[in-house]
């Protein structure tokens, strides 16, 4: 983990002292193909998915040029791609210097989470009283398959199917509105979680958890399932706290 957090640090310094910085992460753009709706939303996913991936590093240069050319688009659809990133708070335009990726705010993790927590908190009491057997079918084929991820080192993979499980709660309760609400919080703690996973024994705890959720779920006890997402949710603030202090040049000086 410390060899890739000093990989993904060095960009931060860099942007900072306006050096020129050649960004990796065009090369690691997804094709256009993989997304649906239009060409602007297709940009914008492929941008998004890199961000929040940290194939861009917190604080590195975004060279509309290099990426049109990367995606094989025109200037319009990039451009429109970062103003709705900058809503999302992944990146910072400034004119006449530049788009840098956004350095990740502690302020905004800890609301995040603490809007999270509370949606996750209340699905998650309200579905372990009714769901259903064929729902809980759905959990544990994506927990049997977190395990695989798990045994070949898949983070990426893991990391999909870990924010599929959050999503599966959500969606048992009924109500539409919860996915795009919640949504609408993850851009930051999603990018942030991806700092976290590859500290030594984190795929297992989060597994661990994970199946401590499911377990209580299937044994339809609302309480421990509450206590169980409450302590799995709670671990990202923990961490990253730890992790600010460790690696500063990572997230932005909140006043």
């Amino acid at each position: 983990m410390q060899v890739r957090l000093a990989q993904v640090a060095q960009a931060a310094p860099a942007a900072r002292s306006g050096h020129t910085l050649r960004p990796r992460s065009t090369r690691g753009l997804d094709s256009l193909e993989r997304f649906e709706g239009t060409l602007a939303n297709r940009v914008y996913l492929s941008l998004r998915q890199a961000i929040v991936g940290l194939r861009y590093a917190p604080g590195e240069v975004l060279r509309k040029a290099e990426v049109c050319e990367a995606l094989g688009v025109s200037r319009s659809p990039v451009s429109n791609a970062i103003t709705r990133l900058a809503a999302d708070g992944l990146v910072d335009v400034h004119p006449q210097a530049g788009t840098y990726v956004s350095r990740i705010s502690m302020a905004e993790i800890r609301e995040g989470a603490f809007i999270r927590e509370a949606l996750e908190l209340a699905a998650i009491e309200h579905v372990a009283r009714c769901v259903t057997d064929e729902q809980i079918g759905l959990l544990r084929r994506n927990l049997r398959i977190q395990r695989v991820m798990l045994d070949d080192g898949d983070q990426a993979g893991f990391y999909e199917h870990d924010a599929q499980m959050h999503e599966l709660l959500l969606s048992f309760t009924g109500y539409r509105r919860l996915g795009r609400i919640s949504e609408s919080v993850r851009a930051q703690l999603d990018r942030a979680r991806q700092l976290l996973l590859p500290a030594p024994g984190r795929l297992s705890e989060t597994y661990r958890e994970h199946e401590a959720i499911v377990g209580a779920l299937e044994a339809r006890d609302a309480e421990r399932a509450r206590e169980a997402l409450r302590h799995h949710l709670g671990q990202l603030v923990t961490m990253l706290t730890t992790l600010a202090t460790r690696e500063p040049a990572l997230f932005h000086s909140d006043p």
